[in-house]
């Protein structure tokens, strides 16, 4: 296949597109002499009396300042000069790189004055339309922009050679396999670019073994994965494209490695896509542990051990199966998850989550400071409903949720109360236990995965008193957090806030205070209330390794909102509403994610450590 050099090298060889022309021959004239010096190398030299640019046909040509081109880019052949064939052929050259003729032939005649050596040139057509074929990605605007200016001028090579550069550098910045592969100008000064770019032809799916390597049987559905490639067949091949589609496979679960080869097909400008994946194990057993933010005493104090299993492939179409169960010094926590990360059929990435779970967790959060002689109060919830998510735009995602609860509390001995020991009732009803059915919405924004983005999320939920003894309220509660890099340090700045309006069990209020809210205090010591809003600040600076050294401040306030919940269990426990705190601390990273270990002083003067494991919410 040819290229713009096609259009310049038949120019400089003399060929005209109607097939004429011939190639400048050796100049033959009476007179010579030998070359002495050293840069002829012996060559025969003619003395030319005079040099001239005319037409094709010996003629002047009708645009003067073609000929002052012309004559410009002659750098040897001047009159009165001794030259040699190479140094005419050199000048012929010049003229045609100038790229307004299409043809230059040196024509030497013998007059009585001496020799006239004649450079008869034919000019490129003017330009008056332009032809590109196979460019369908390229925005036809592009080549607009490139020629707006030149219509009814003459067409010039160069300008056409950076064109081409220029297309050829939009495939290349992004990421496309194409160019221009061959160039020419037909007559009536039209310009034809013909533009080749690698098409997806096909994309197959190859299993490898992941200790042999060799081609194996997987257990994925293959339309599993090419759902989630945004590259398709009859696409034009986007290498930057293909590794956003590998990193997404990655991102599924369910693969080790992936790789995708590009063949090509025949002599075509069509690709195979060859994609190579290797599985990962299915799912399996494991064991674990954490801590709980609820226990604040004794030599266990909030440790949790964990056993599960997890299939992450399920049917082989990326679906998710997790049974879990978790128990500590008084947490029991047994969960039952199933998703689909894509539901079949929709176009729009929608996943479904259906949720059971059983849990007992400690009710210190809202009704701590037991009384010696009273044990300490549990909260038991049976919890089972239904969610759907999916993205909306490039940043946001959203979740639309039915959840059903029924919830309420024990004393130490796992039998059901209604009070608590400073008489505070523990259930809204009235009753052993609180039903609710909780329609939720919730949206989330998120800049990047980098802790010094933005990230905000929005939520919603409704009590829906289908029955008459369900628990009808509504709680709205949101989260901002915003970073930023300030040379080596890092300042993160979040803020979080909620309210609830109806008629809600206790045990819902929103406690403040502790590791997640305000450091320096106990879990729930600063208030619990119908509303709250807590703000903190921290500045963090990478020590040395995985360790990273944090000054913080926080502030949390129930907003006068405590003896408004149901029993006022704040009030009864003697909590201040609002408090602040401030410390230092230091993080490791680890395979769990940030290890937090931090002191801290509280307005009371009061100093605790606090250790977590994430980021705070």
């Amino acid at each position: 296949m040819g290229t713009r050099r096609d259009v310049a090298a038949q120019a400089t060889r003399g060929e005209g597109r109607d097939g004429g022309g011939a190639a400048a021959a050796p100049i033959a004239l009476p007179r010579r002499q030998k070359d002495g010096g050293g840069g002829g190398g012996g060559e025969e030299r003619v003395l030319i009396s005079e040099v001239a640019v005319r037409g094709k046909d010996g003629e002047p040509l009708e645009r003067p300042e073609l000929e002052a081109a012309a004559a410009a880019a002659l750098r040897a052949c001047r009159p009165n000069a001794a030259l040699t064939v190479r140094e005419v052929q050199e000048d012929v050259h010049r003229v045609v790189e100038s790229g307004l003729f299409r043809s230059c032939m040196p024509v030497a005649v013998d007059t009585r004055d001496g020799i006239r050596l004649v450079f008869e040139v034919e000019p490129n057509q003017d330009f008056h339309g332009l032809v590109c074929e196979g460019a369908n990605m390229l925005p036809s605007k592009f080549l607009e922009d490139a020629f707006h200016d030149r219509h009814g001028k003459i067409i010039n090579i160069r300008h056409l050679d950076q064109v081409i550069k220029s297309v050829n550098g939009w495939y290349q910045e992004r990421g496309l396999t194409g160019l221009v592969s061959y160039a020419e100008i037909l007559s009536g000064g039209i310009l034809r670019l013909q533009v080749s770019e690698a098409e997806v032809n096909n994309i197959n799916i190859r299993f490898l073994d992941r200790r042999t390597g060799e081609p194996t049987v997987g257990k994925t559905q293959p339309e599993t994965i090419l759902r989630h490639l945004t590259t398709k067949k009859g696409q034009a091949y986007n290498r930057a494209q293909v590794k956003r589609d590998v990193e997404t496979i990655l991102t599924m679960g369910i693969m080790e490695d992936v790789t995708i080869i590009p063949q090509p097909v025949g002599d075509s400008n069509k690709v195979d896509l060859v994609m190579n994946l290797v599985e990962r194990p299915s799912g399996g057993f494991s064991a674990g542990g954490g801590i709980s933010s609820g226990i604040t005493n004794g030599p266990l104090s909030g440790l949790i051990g964990s056993f599960a299993y997890s299939h992450r492939n399920v049917f082989g179409r990326n679906k998710k199966l997790n049974l879990s169960l978790e128990r500590g010094q008084i947490d029991s926590i047994f969960r039952l998850n199933y998703t689909d990360p894509w539901i079949d059929g929709d176009n729009k990435r929608t996943s479904r989550t259906i949720m059971v779970q059983n849990s007992r967790t400690p009710g210190t959060l809202i009704h701590g400071g037991d009384h010696p002689d009273h044990g300490p109060i549990t909260i038991g919830r049976v919890t089972a409903g239904i969610e759907y998510s999916r993205p909306f735009r490039p940043k946001w995602s959203g979740t639309l949720g039915l959840i059903f609860q029924h919830a309420g509390a024990r004393d130490d001995k796992g039998n059901p109360i209604i009070r608590d020991f400073y008489n505070s009732q523990l259930t809204a009803s009235g009753n052993a236990y609180d039903d609710t059915l909780l329609a939720k919405l919730e949206s989330v924004y998120t800049d990047s995965g980098d802790r010094s983005s933005t990230m905000f999320v929005f939520n919603i939920e409704q009590g829906l008193p289908i029955l008459p003894e369900w628990l009808s309220f509504n709680r709205v509660t949101a989260r901002l957090r915003q970073g930023y890099e300030i040379g080596p340090a890092r300042l993160l700045l979040s803020a979080s806030g909620g309210h609830v309006e109806g008629n809600f069990s206790p045990h819902e209020a929103f406690a403040i205070g502790g590791t997640n809210s305000v450091r320096g205090y106990e879990e729930g010591a600063v208030g619990s209330g119908r509303s709250y809003a807590v703000g903190s600040g921290e500045v963090s600076c990478r020590m040395f390794g995985p360790l990273e050294g944090v000054v913080f401040g926080d502030y949390g306030s129930d907003l006068s909102s405590g003896p408004k919940v149901p029993g006022d269990p704040a009030g009864a426990r003697g909590k201040p509403g609002s408090g602040y705190g401030y410390g230092v601390g230091i993080r490791v990273d680890s395979p769990l994610g940030p290890l937090r270990l931090e002191y801290a002083f509280n307005d009371k003067q009061a100093r605790r450590f606090h250790f977590g494991v994430g980021y705070r919410n």
